[in-house]
């Protein structure tokens, strides 16, 4: 298994854990609004990392990102094994072709 699949794995089981003792039952406790909310401070976060040149703390914002993302997709019952999927079905296709494709 990957580290973004033990991570997605882990923050399943905290989904009936006690929101005072898990930070991941506590953002997903607060909904899935929330959780989106959040994913899109880290992305902010990341992007002036970037803008900064910044690249330790791009790294550290990116993993941010990453679990704050896969927070989002368990506050809306969205398998990682989905998105893996929809990269995979992606892959050798030109990006411009793909998102010409879609509806």
């Amino acid at each position: 298994m990957s580290v973004l699949n033990d991570l997605a794995a882990t923050i399943a089981t905290r989904k009936g854990a006690d929101p005072d003792t898990s930070w991941t039952a506590n953002l997903l406790s607060k909904g899935p609004e929330k959780c989106a909310e959040k994913f899109g401070e880290e992305a902010i976060e990341a992007i002036i990392a970037a803008v900064k040149n910044d690249r330790a703390n791009l790294t550290a914002e990116a993993a941010d990102v990453l679990y704050h993302l896969l927070v989002m997709l368990a506050a809306r019952d969205v398998p990682l094994d989905d998105v893996l999927e929809e990269l995979a079905r992606r892959e050798g296709t030109s990006g411009i072709a793909e998102k010409a494709a879609r509806p």
